[in-house]
């Protein structure tokens, strides 16, 4: 009788265990350097809107998700390598980016702003840029438009948001094109922002700027991008998206 339950038990157990095995595993690129969507808090975690986004979507899929440090510019090329299996890096879905990987259902939508001294106009007029050195982080939205669109200025490339505002307040450019929310809570709100402000039009010309930021993957992946479009919807319905939004926001940061 004890050697047949001892076999009952484990032909009920092996499958259990297969299918333990074979839960979805995934790897997440993520930055780190982009408060209030990604930074490092002083214990050395990694924080955040985007990292609450990803843990929230990974426990809706119920995937076992590891999370990778990636510096922005060299996230596609990352996830093209296979060193990650997708991007939850605030990465807007542009059509240019398009081109190379694919793109959820957007997870926010947020414009993007000039910031610059209080008092300085930059107006978007063509002679408002002339001689003034705009500061962007590298291989983002912002870069491509302000290179293509703000003629005369010099454009200066940095690899995080973050170093560009160390500049800004050192005066060693005249003002950044930055998301407005990460413009805001990363620079407006901090001591550093101190004497700065917003400056211009609202930027959101959808062939730079895409339609809303989403989760990147690389192409052909449809299986895993229609898990997470229903993940998104899930957690938009169920209350998690609005609870870990107002940790960050006094708004909706979903958008139009």
């Amino acid at each position: 009788m004890k050697k047949l339950l001892s076999a009952l038990l484990l032909a009920a157990l092996v499958p259990l265990a297969a299918h333990a095995a074979d839960a979805l595993k995934l790897r997440v690129g993520v930055e780190g350097a982009y408060p209030p969507f990604s930074s490092i808090n002083p214990e050395g975690k990694i924080v955040g809107f985007d990292i609450d986004i990803a843990n929230a979507l990974c426990e809706q899929m119920k995937a076992q998700c590891t999370l990778v440090q990636q510096d922005f510019d060299g996230m596609i090329p990352a996830l093209q390598a296979h060193k990650f299996d997708m991007i939850i890096a605030s990465m807007s879905a542009t059509p240019e980016r398009l081109k190379v990987v694919d793109f959820s259902d957007k997870y926010y939508n947020t414009p993007n702003r000039l910031i610059a001294k209080s008092g300085t106009t930059i107006d978007g007029a063509r002679t408002s840029f002339k001689d003034k050195r705009i500061g962007v982080q590298r291989s983002t939205i912002n870069d491509r438009y302000a290179t293509a669109k703000f003629e005369g200025a010099t454009i200066v490339r940095y690899t995080t948001q973050d170093e560009v505002f160390l500049d800004l307040a050192a005066g060693r450019i005249d003002a950044t094109l930055v998301d407005s929310v990460a413009g805001d809570v990363g620079f407006l709100k901090a001591a550093a922002g101190k004497g700065y402000a917003f400056t211009g039009p609202v930027y959101d010309d959808p062939v730079y700027f895409g339609t809303g930021v989403g989760v990147a993957l690389r192409k052909g992946e449809t299986g895993l991008r229609d898990q997470l479009n229903a993940a998104i919807k899930a957690i938009r319905s169920n209350g998690v998206y609005k609870k870990l939004q107002s940790k960050y926001f006094d708004f909706d940061v979903y958008g139009k």
